[in-house]
């Protein structure tokens, strides 16, 4: 009942689109188009300009250096449909990896480490989905008081120092390849995929993008909105948890220190991929392209040997500029 109401509300609001018939990935595509034009022309600049940019090895660590942004932002993606935010998902990166770490020397086992992992990162965000949800607190305001108390977590697990991991075998989590990519790689495509599938062709990506719009709406509509935070919450817990055992091996310990300034550089690819900060618009597309966008960049800048602080101007640019794109989106919609 609740689909179906959702479907026919959806199918009002469209119907005097010139899209109207097209496919809903074509949709999308064409939605996106822009951005994508911005991506490619940016590309081939940066490959045209910067020696050993546009080089197969070259590649393939812009690909490995996305991945722990690209990764996140395919559920931070969804906390934003939703209408909400979460700031607390570098220092869930940080508590996941120093969980994982100490679990493996522990227990001996690779398997029990990264599922205790995995576990913590699941807990963090579903506690904050039901802070948010149960007490009305203002998702801003929620994460990040948990940004700051997992955080310290992490201190207090690891004993204020970087755990170093004691079983060989977890450091292959980082370093096992197939088709010369790298698990962290396959692990971002494979969030993209799902998570692409779930916002696009399921009821419940329907819910969260309906809710992000209009949460009175949904509600009526017979949405549980409360479960429905609950879950995306617990959602980017999970995945902040993956990315955060895949990073712990890559560097072969655990540090609470890891990943400071993280959750604003996914935020920041998720608006500059059109997601917007009010809720209710988000393409999996357009996060991908972002996700790109600040890679690249990243990448060029790294590549020019470019210092540390003009990096942090050239990101909280970025940012800046994400952002009152996305406001001109949201008056451009207004006045339509």
């Amino acid at each position: 009942m609740t689909t179906q109401k959702l479907a026919g509300a959806d199918r009002s609001a469209t119907a005097a689109s010139p899209r109207r018939g097209l496919p809903k990935p074509l949709r999308t595509l064409l939605d996106t188009s822009g951005l994508i034009a911005i991506f490619m022309i940016l590309f081939i600049a940066l490959a045209i300009f910067i020696p050993g940019f546009f080089t197969g090895r070259n590649m393939v660590g812009l690909l490995l250096s996305i991945t722990l942004i690209g990764t996140i932002a395919t559920t931070m993606m969804m906390v934003l449909a939703l209408g909400e935010v979460d700031l607390s998902v570098a220092s869930i990166v940080a508590f996941a990896g120093v969980v994982a770490a100490v679990v493996t020397s522990a227990s001996g086992s690779v398997v029990i480490g990264v599922l205790g992992g995995v576990l913590a990162g699941g807990a963090v965000g579903a506690f904050n989905g039901f802070v948010v949800a149960k007490f009305g607190i203002n998702s801003l305001i929620a994460t990040l008081a948990a940004m700051e108390f997992v955080r310290g977590l992490a201190y207090i697990t690891s004993g204020g120092d970087a755990v170093m991991i004691t079983v060989p075998e977890f450091f292959d989590l980082g370093s096992a390849s197939f088709l010369g990519l790298t698990l962290p790689v396959w692990t971002m495509i494979a969030c993209f995929v799902i998570f692409g599938v779930l916002l696009n062709m399921t009821a419940f990506g329907r819910n969260v993008l309906a809710t992000g719009g209009n949460p009175e709406a949904a509600a009526l509509a017979g949405v549980n909105v409360r479960r429905l935070k609950v879950i995306v919450f617990g959602l980017q817990g999970v995945v902040a948890g993956i990315a955060g055992v895949l990073l712990t091996s890559r560097m072969g310990l655990g540090d609470p220190n890891t990943s400071m300034g993280l959750e604003l550089a996914v935020i920041s690819a998720c608006v500059l991929g059109g997601v917007a900060l009010s809720g209710g618009v988000a393409t999996i597309t357009g996060v991908l392209v972002g996700v790109l966008i600040m890679g690249c960049v990243q990448n060029a800048m790294g590549l020019l040997n470019v210092p540390t602080f003009y990096q942090y101007l050239v990101r909280g640019a970025i940012l800046l500029l994400a952002v009152m794109f996305d406001r001109w989106k949201q008056t451009r919609r207004q006045r339509a």
